[in-house]
């Protein structure tokens, strides 16, 4: 199993469609993949037309039950999208509780790390999709991930955002055994525009070793196929946007590991 978490501190960057078009690109590859929503917004999880305001089991179970996770109680909170390879594990409004409820509690930030090590043969791709905000769900989200990778707008005031991520990432990597690799993914380019030329220019000089060669086009194909509840890939395979994660795809593929798998976390 590898772990890829997308995350950036600003909301609206693309990170819910990051997250379904690189994990429906993976299934379509034989990969299986489960897709975790860990926003209380639940963007991802009404992706899949399911309702995080009525949903009794989910990912915030998962902390509710952190002391007695089994395999059997991880699985049945997983829910098939509907395309082949592909599942879900949705989030509930509830998780905007979760800051206050864990406040002294111990063994808070590893939940999603063992909840993970229970369903280690299942899956062989997990992407995490996570709040725009440095709290015990991305702390989770980073702990538990082998790769991040941090969708940017192309456009200056989402800039402070990136710089704020890399912090982040900074402080938790003092905590881990290895650093965590991450890939800055300039999304929404419009190349019409001088902002955006001018912010992706920026972004490259400032990152250069981190940041993906490539960019994702603003494409009107990503919102069509959300309505339609699908991966962007099944509803348009040949659009632009499609073509671009495509790209990505592969290139992050080439930067995992090709043999061996990380030690497993003690349940």
């Amino acid at each position: 199993m590898r772990v890829w978490t997308v995350a950036n501190q600003k909301g609206g960057v693309g990170k819910t469609t990051t997250t379904v078009a690189l994990g429906g690109l993976a299934a379509e590859q034989g990969k299986r993949v489960l897709l975790l929503d860990l926003d209380p917004h639940g963007s991802l999880t009404s992706y899949f037309r399911q309702d995080p305001d009525t949903l009794e089991l989910s990912v915030f179970t998962l902390f509710q039950e952190r002391k007695s996770l089994t395999q059997e109680s991880v699985r049945r909170l997983i829910h098939s999208s509907g395309t082949d390879n592909l599942d879900v594990l949705p989030a509930s409004t509830a998780l905007a509780t979760l800051e206050r409820q864990s406040m002294g509690q111990e063994g808070m930030g590893l939940v999603l790390t063992r909840a993970l090590a229970q369903i280690y043969d299942d899956y062989d791709l997990v992407i995490m999709d996570t709040p725009p905000l440095l709290g015990v769900l991305m702390v989770n989200a980073l702990a538990a991930a082998q790769r991040l990778v941090m969708p940017v707008q192309t456009e200056f005031l989402a800039l402070k955002g990136l710089e704020r991520m890399v912090h982040t990432l900074t402080m938790m990597s003092k905590s881990r055994r290895q650093p965590l690799e991450y890939t800055i993914l300039p999304v929404m380019f419009d190349r019409r525009t001088q902002a955006s030329v001018s912010s992706l220019l920026t972004i490259r000089n400032t990152y250069p070793k981190h940041v993906w060669p490539g960019m994702i086009p603003i494409d009107t194909k990503f919102r069509d196929a959300s309505k339609a509840g699908q991966a962007p890939h099944v509803y348009e395979p040949e659009s632009r946007g499609v073509e671009a994660y495509r790209s990505l795809y592969r290139w992050l593929c080439q930067r995992e590991p090709q043999r061996g798998a990380p030690d497993k976390v003690a349940p």
